[in-house]
């Protein structure tokens, strides 16, 4: 008797042990402190309210979805993403903020074969000859500046100052707003990430006199910058950005003089559509009546793709070629509405002009203006050879 009770915990211990190797695990990496941190906390919201209407499963399997902070280092990016790959076992990655962080974790992610999908970042490397199977893009960094600078030309802004922060996103987001602008560029300034003071910049640009400034500078860098640029005396000089720098945390921050800023984005929260439209109710009411930023609405489709491909995929997220077959051909409904990916997984979608004003409640927020490009492919798929 004593043997059969021993077996029976034993083959009880075994299945419980196979119950929970069974779970999809998502490893999702936060930036929730560092340089990214308001973006990393919008991030954050987007994802908990994805994990809640999911009821915490995947394609309708068990899912654990781990969620870590890294601090926006891509040295940390590496040494978490290592323990998700050895000790966790992760099906699926997600979760960085910054460019530097995520071309840092891919190529381990994708020599272990998990799929990355990228919640925010969209590097051009991993858009042109570095393209990979198993990563997948919301956007790439270039394409909502290609849109701004279509903006510009048609505003008849004759000359621009550029600035961004030196890294790798701030390169591909100037180089994406001059692909597309007609006009000349009187200076191209590049700051430290993380910069809270801009004294100097700004100074360039009072001497520069151009028409209007194009700038990338996301979370506090831009909060930061605004406030300063206001008040330094240039609030005649218009203002044109990227969504990143002109999202709710930056709206909030900054307040009236963000009233008229110009920026362009693939998603806002006012996009006509039955899935966006549930979205941002139930993000406003989870999350005491705030509007989602960009970061929100990214996080939360992240999580809603990789529900659909494991359902598509027969609940196997181990069945990696089924899994990307599955990733590849999109089934759910995007808060973005309809798009596809292309050849070399980076989304060829609508991006839309967006314009700082007040909503009926008198609350400043972003607000649509119109499709600025329609169907965009970024500029580096032909050289992807996969």
């Amino acid at each position: 008797m004593p043997q059969m009770k021993f077996l029976a915990a034993a083959l009880a211990l075994c299945a419980a042990a196979a119950g929970h190797a069974a779970d999809i695990k998502v490893g999702i990496a936060l930036d929730i402190s560092g340089p990214f941190s308001a973006l990393g906390a919008e991030a954050r919201d987007g994802f908990e309210l994805a994990i809640e209407k999911l009821g915490g499963k995947l394609g309708g399997q068990p899912a654990e979805f781990l969620r870590t902070d890294f601090g926006g280092s891509p040295e940390q990016a590496n040494q978490l993403v290592a323990r998700y790959l050895q000790r966790d076992k992760i099906d699926f990655f997600t979760g960085p903020i910054g460019s530097n962080a995520a071309l840092a974790v891919g190529p381990a992610l994708f020599a272990a074969k998990v799929p990355y999908l990228s919640s925010n970042p969209g590097p051009s490397a991993y858009a042109g000859d570095k393209c990979n199977p198993y990563f997948f893009a919301q956007y790439q960094n270039d394409t909502y500046d290609e849109a701004a600078g279509k903006v510009a030309n048609e505003k008849g802004y004759e000359n621009v100052v550029l600035i961004a922060p030196n890294y790798p996103a701030g390169k591909d987001h100037l180089n994406g707003f001059k692909r597309l602008y007609e006009g000349a560029v009187k200076d191209e300034i590049y700051t430290r990430l993380g910069q809270i003071d801009y004294a100097a910049e700004i100074a360039q640009i009072r001497a520069a006199k151009p028409d209007a400034v194009f700038f990338f500078l996301p979370g506090a860098m831009g909060i930061n910058f605004v406030k300063q640029f206001v008040g330094g005396g240039l609030k005649d000089v218009p203002l044109i950005a990227p969504g990143f720098s002109a999202d709710e945390d930056v709206i909030q921050a900054v307040g009236e003089p963000m009233i008229g800023l110009l920026n362009t984005a693939h998603w806002t929260h006012d996009l006509p559509g039955e899935a966006n439209a549930a979205f941002v109710a139930a993000f406003r009411k989870k999350y005491d009546g705030r509007y989602p930023s960009v970061y929100a609405a990214m996080a939360y489709d992240t999580l809603m793709a990789m529900d659909a491909a494991v359902r598509d995929a027969g609940g196997k997220a181990d069945d990696r070629e089924a899994l990307l077959k599955a990733l590849k051909k999109p089934s759910f409904k995007s808060v973005r509405g309809d798009f596809a990916y292309g050849a070399n997984n980076y989304p060829v979608q609508n991006y839309y002009l967006r314009e700082v004003g007040k909503d009926a409640d008198g609350r400043l927020t972003n607000k649509l203006v119109g499709t600025t490009l329609e169907k965009h492919q970024d500029a580096y798929v032909g050289a992807c050879k996969m």
